[in-house]
């Protein structure tokens, strides 16, 4: 298969790449900076081998401005599926640029895709749907959250994600021939020794949920190359460990920081139990968490 990365060397990005490359995929990277290590080193190797008739590059990198809508055509020309991770990461100042950016950004990719026929897409949207990190309002209904639980963002960052959900259930209304995933990412680090803090109340607005950066890549690629039929059209789907990065106990944490949100019926919070439910993830996608 032939996959477009969008956001290629970012630090999702780049474990896509590295994992679809594994995989024995051909991959074209697409960002707005120059390519970076180590993928630098994979394109300067994939140019030789093209330039010295060795067969067709592995690995190809274009660098495009996906705000511009004939550029993205152009740079998804010929790919069989999109993973979208191009985006502003954060609220930066909580007016216009994060929103804006990631609105054009994912609308940009997605419809292009439907001009080009091109069936699977999966991008990056965040569990900052719902009020977590960018925000002192929370309003949990239940835990474990899944995807049924309202969004409710009241910042730049969480709008745009929604946007780009709702974006998506524009798309395959219209086109349905198009497979579309978005992907609800907590805080995508190498381990969970790296989303440790000593205070756990640093971690309380996010709920200590994290993800390590290489099984997220992998279900971007079971996103987009998985071909069992279990879903169709738009699904959403949180992307966390199934344990907590603290040290503590979750129903402690719970009975803390959150004891006035009710437990989903027939759930817990044992052990280190994390606060987002991921078995949708896993009964459609197959994506179990890896350390």
């Amino acid at each position: 298969m032939k996959l477009a990365v969008t956001g290629c060397n970012g630090s999702v990005g780049t474990r896509v790449v590295l994992a679809a490359l594994a995989q024995g995929h051909i991959v074209r990277g697409i960002d707005t900076v120059p390519c970076s290590e180590p993928l630098a080193g994979i394109l300067l190797r994939e140019d030789r081998k093209r330039d010295s008739g060795q067969g067709e590059a592995q690995f190809e990198f274009r660098r495009v401005d996906l705000a511009d809508f004939d550029k993205t055509l152009a740079a998804l020309k010929g790919v069989d599926a999109v993973v979208h991770l191009a985006a502003v990461r954060t609220p930066t100042d909580y007016k216009v640029q994060t929103h804006n950016t990631n609105v054009v950004l994912s609308w940009n990719v997605l419809r292009a895709a439907a001009e080009l026929k091109i069936p699977r897409v999966a991008q990056a949207s965040s569990v900052n749907v719902i009020p977590l990190a960018w925000t002192d309002r929370h309003d949990f209904e239940y835990f474990p959250l899944d995807e049924e639980h309202p969004c409710r963002p009241d910042e730049p960052y969480g709008l745009s994600k929604v946007i780009c959900e709702l974006q998506a259930d524009t798309i395959v209304r219209r086109f349905p021939f198009m497979r579309i995933a978005s992907l609800r990412l907590s805080w995508s680090l190498p381990t969970r020794e790296d989303a440790l803090r000593d205070d756990p109340v640093r971690r309380k607005s996010d709920l200590w949920g994290y993800v390590q950066e290489d099984s997220a890549a992998e279900a971007f690629l079971l996103a987009v190359t998985g071909e069992d039929g279990k879903w169709s059209g738009h699904e959403r789907f949180f992307i966390v460990a199934p344990e907590t990065s603290a040290n503590e106990d979750s129903e402690e944490l719970w009975q803390t920081y959150w004891r006035n949100v009710p437990l989903k019926a027939g759930k817990d919070l044992k052990g280190r139990k994390g606060f987002f439910d991921c078995s949708k993830a896993e009964r459609l996608l197959g994506w179990v968490h890896k350390e």
